[in-house]
Order: C-alpha cells, then sequence, then structure tokens
C-alpha cells in the first residue's frame, strides 16, 4: 500500500477514502470509531 497523501486514512496507508465525499467520509469514521470501541470492550 502507498501512503496516504490526503490525509483521511485511519493508518496513514491509503485506502481509498480520497474518493469519498465529506459525508461518506464521516460516515466511514464513525463507522470505524464505533468497531474499535466494539474490539476494545470483546
Amino acid at each position: 500500500m502507498a501512503d496516504c497523501g490526503c490525509g483521511r486514512s485511519p493508518t496513514g496507508q491509503c485506502i481509498g477514502w480520497h474518493n469519498l465525499t465529506e459525508e461518506e467520509y464521516q460516515e466511514k469514521l464513525k463507522e470505524l470509531e464505533e468497531n474499535m470501541k466494539e474490539q476494545e470492550d470483546a
């Protein structure tokens, strides 16, 4: 994977989030945060 140039990737590696609209980006970010919280609680 290439480094993220847009600054949207939570991993620092390009995961294609540069193609998302701002609304889609916010939704993906929220989903990621929820998944991380679920993993911490497990």
